[in-house]
């Protein structure tokens, strides 16, 4: 098979990493892929927002399947398009991307299908919203409806916080087009966890649990990245919660979806807090998680191209994933200054020395590489340091003796991914 892996991030290398290693894959492309990507796949300079070029290239080289990563060319229609051209793709269609791309969408959806989620308002006037915020008080969530790359959500801790965060989106555009409306949530206490499902319109098959930092700052503190890094198990969900989750978010969302006209396919990713009175929805995206992939990757036995290839033909029924027992961490290397403003250009040494160990795998993200042959840094999240281990304690060990062997004065990562499973 010849396939078409859309994207450029630690995710995309890991889908590529693994679809690579499939003995049906012959030839595997990657638009426009990175430094690391360019060991495991042909990197072709395409734009992932350009679908009519994408679409042109998959019919050109007769791509037998396109794998959507990110969520920007899923809203827009991507797998629309190629789907019109004959063309298979993993990812679900526009219409029913919408769980990602519009909080508003998701927010009523949840509300017409009985699906637990965090009580909200929305809001197009700023002043509106204001007056909101303070008839409620802190901690409140605000929450940019359109796609914001993982930096439209506010954890206000005060209404002056969350003031502020109305304004920067709905006076100040802070977001563009995403900001023009926002969702403003109650704030949920409890602890995050990453459920991830594959679907074939009818059908889903649970994937190994992961649990996600999202926060800048160690113990969980600061502005809300796209993530800092992520461990799988997540011991928060047992063998139990699942069920639970299954039958009261997976299951209602896939019927629902259906019954509404947009049949979802390909990964749904629910992020959820568990709260005291159960599991809520925080939020659903419409793709593979970033950095969750990275360990969930690490930890997948089977091999993962006729996974996807069955989420497409509506074949998952009888299918089943099989799991390394062992644990998995992933720490996020980053540029100094992100979330906010950053610098590209850095080099990075050391990667090299990792290459022969079988329980570490340095997923790149925001990379290129010089006319020289060196790494240099080329985004804001840069690489995704993942590790093995027989626990979650031992992969956290793993992860950072091998983040300790990376040269790169210019990055930096948080100390403690991992801890509230290890305090557990």
């Amino acid at each position: 098979m010849k396939i078409l892996v859309v994207g450029s991030g630690a995710r995309e290398h890991a889908l590529c990493w693994a679809i690579s290693a499939s003995p049906l894959c012959d030839t595997l492309y990657c638009a426009p892929g990175n430094a690391g990507i360019e060991e495991d796949a042909i990197c072709v300079p395409l734009n992932v927002d350009n679908i009519q070029e994408i679409t042109q290239f998959s019919i050109d080289q007769s791509i037998d399947l396109v794998v959507v990563g990110p969520e920007g060319p899923l809203v827009n229609g991507l797998v629309d398009n190629l789907s019109s051209a004959g063309i298979k793709a993993f990812g679900p269609s526009a219409a029913a991307a919408q769980l990602e791309g519009s909080k508003s969408f998701t927010k009523e959806f949840c509300t017409r299908h009985n699906i637990p989620t965090a009580a909200y308002a929305r809001f197009t006037s700023c002043d509106e919203a204001i007056s909101y915020i303070r008839h409620q008080g802190a901690p409140i969530v605000i929450k940019a409806d359109g796609l914001a790359a993982g930096k439209g959500v506010t954890v206000a801790h005060t209404e002056a916080e969350a003031e502020k965060a109305v304004i920067a989106a709905l006076r100040d555009q802070a977001f563009g087009l995403a900001g023009n409306e926002v969702v403003i949530e109650e704030f949920l206490i409890g602890e995050e966890a990453s459920f991830h499902v594959l679907v074939d319109g009818k059908t889903a098959v649970p994937l190994a649990t992961a649990q996600d930092h999202k926060a800048v700052g160690e113990g969980d503190i600061g502005p809300n990245t796209g993530g800092m890094g992520t461990y799988s198990p997540a011991p928060v969900i047992d063998q139990r919660l699942t069920q639970t989750i299954m039958e009261q978010f997976i299951q209602p969302t896939i019927k629902g979806m259906a019954e509404e006209g947009n049949p979802y396919k390909g990964v749904l990713y629910a992020g959820l807090m568990i709260t005291p009175n159960g599991p809520k929805l925080i939020e659903y995206n419409a793709r593979f998680g970033d950095p969750e992939t990275q360990v969930l990757i690490l930890r997948l036995k089977s091999d993962l191209l006729p996974a996807l290839m069955a989420c497409v033909d509506g074949q998952l029924s009888s299918f089943d994933l099989r799991w390394d027992s062992a644990s998995a961490v992933c720490v996020v290397m980053a540029a100094k200054g992100y979330p906010g403003n950053y610098k590209k250009g850095s080099v990075i040494t050391g990667i090299d020395t990792l290459k022969d160990n079988d329980n570490i795998k340095i997923f790149h993200a925001g990379t290129t590489r010089s006319s020289e042959g060196q790494i240099i840094a080329d985004g804001g999240r840069v690489l995704g340091v993942t590790a093995l281990g027989a626990d979650i304690s031992l992969a956290q060990r793993n992860a950072y003796l091998a983040v300790d062997k990376v040269y790169w004065p210019e990055g930096f990562f948080r100390r403690d991914i991992g801890w509230r499973a290890i305090k557990k």
